[in-house]
């Protein structure tokens, strides 16, 4: 039997989930794992290093895949495994032959078809963490925080024991923590079912500093019931960027999912153009009961978007380019789009026109871009290096036309003027390429 550094956590009732990610029990480094004894909590498993036997790292650790039954202990199956491309494949516990610090090693042998979740599995990080059950011994419910995997045999795996806190009930359900404690998976009444809304304080935890585009794949990936927790729980303006970096099917379904009043705080965070692609996919009474919700502002753009007809410049532009007077500086212009709320193309170039500078503005003057306003001093005026030779667009301008223009001259946003030369927005590159993607591009695999 391997020698084992173990800690006993049962004396340990205060640590945090961070503090208990560290005492890691591993046997002692052989070539292959031992017939039993290696013990490892699966939150100090996540994000870790997977290597082939020479050592070469092929991905790192997204989550762990158990099978939960009625009776015995839960099975760990496997990991799910995040290689190139931010593809998640499944790696069956039998190709594992070591757990050490910082490291799970394999036999090099992946099958890159991208994870697909079964019905009987359950991922322990996305799903089983935050969950709330209870005690057999009656003193009441308890919420999942970290899970310990035990090799039983080579290459079998059992989920032995929880790190739990007791969940104290408040006016709001089950909301208020209370005394932490490892027990033995069977002094719990069941690990497949929830009791009420299930947190997910964990998961949002760990996809802090992830991209919107990649914490909108990890949801695509949960169960239908759980993306739908998991987005209820987000940040209005983080659950916004999100919904924007999701397919329309899936974005229209977890708003509808929302309270009403949620759903309109979102909808006013987002880019008009966003938010009117959203609300023109729902039932008319849902719409009409979100656009009287959101700011009033916020839902006059969404309104006059959608008239348009999708495919057009109308229909792709947003009401909220940087517009500025000609009187402006470069500094002023330069503080504008350094906001981080401005997407990339659009903070390429500020838009000059006459007040009123909200759109519809003032007339039409011309743009400044970036480029031109860096190689200027601070206290110069946009009207005297604006380009008025640049090309505009009619709302009702198709998109294979856009399209064309952006190519010729390079640029990454274009303004869009009615007949009087009043600015209405602005369209960027990034919203023709998603009208000109299949539908399904996000589904669509990458080559290997």
């Amino acid at each position: 039997m391997a020698e084992l550094l173990w800690v006993d956590l049962h004396r340990a009732t205060q640590l945090s989930l961070r503090d208990l990610g560290y005492y890691y029990s591993v046997s002692v480094e052989t070539d292959e794992l031992g017939p039993r004894g290696t013990r490892v909590y699966v939150a100090r498993l996540a994000g870790t290093g997977v290597f082939d036997p020479i050592g070469d790292q092929v991905g790192r650790i997204y989550d762990v895949v158990s099978i939960i039954r009625v009776t015995g202990a839960p099975q760990v199956v496997g990991f799910v495994v995040e290689v190139s491309n931010r593809r998640r494949v499944f790696v069956p516990i039998s190709r594992v032959t070591a757990i050490k610090p910082g490291a799970v090693i394999t036999t090099g042998l992946l099958n890159m078809r991208r994870f697909n979740q079964r019905d009987a599995e359950t991922l322990i990080i996305s799903q089983l963490f935050d969950r709330v059950t209870r005690m057999r011994d009656g003193s009441g419910p308890v919420r999942i925080r970290d899970v310990l995997m035990e090799q039983k045999m080579p290459r079998e795996w059992k989920i032995t024991e929880l790190f739990v806190e007791r969940v104290k009930k408040s006016t709001f359900g089950f909301k208020r923590a209370g005394e932490t404690m490892v027990v033995p998976v069977s002094e719990v009444s069941t690990l497949s079912t929830q009791i009420g809304i299930q947190d997910a304080t964990s998961l949002i935890a760990s996809t802090h500093d992830m991209k919107a585009a990649d914490l909108a794949d990890i949801l695509r990936d949960l169960p239908e019931e759980r993306m739908y927790e998991v987005a209820s729980q987000l940040a209005d303006e983080r659950l916004a960027d999100v919904l924007e970096e999701l397919p329309e099917d899936y974005s229209v379904a977890i708003l509808e999912k929302l309270q009403a009043k949620q759903a309109a705080d979102v909808l006013d965070v987002m880019q008009p153009d966003d938010a009117a692609d959203l609300i023109s996919e729902m039932a008319p009474k849902t719409a009409q009961n979100l656009l009287n919700l959101m700011e009033p502002e916020e839902a006059a753009d969404v309104r006059r978007l959608m008239v348009y007809e999708d495919h057009t410049a109308g229909g792709l532009m947003t009401t909220e380019p940087v517009i500025l007077p000609p009187d402006a500086t470069v500094a002023q212009m330069l503080a504008n789009v350094r906001n981080q709320d401005i997407p990339p193309a659009l903070a390429a170039m500020a838009i000059v026109a006459r007040p009123p500078l909200e759109t519809p503005t003032g007339k039409f003057i011309g743009v400044v871009h970036i480029q031109r306003a860096l190689r200027e001093p601070p206290q110069t005026l946009l009207g005297t290096i604006v380009d008025t030779d640049i090309e505009t667009l009619d709302p009702e301008r198709p998109i294979n036309s856009l399209t064309r223009v952006l190519a010729m001259y390079n640029l990454t946003a274009l303004p869009v003027v009615d007949e009087n030369h009043h600015v209405l927005g602005a369209v960027s590159v990034d919203d023709v390429l998603d009208n000109l993607l299949p539908e399904d591009w996000r589904d669509q695999d990458d080559e290997f």
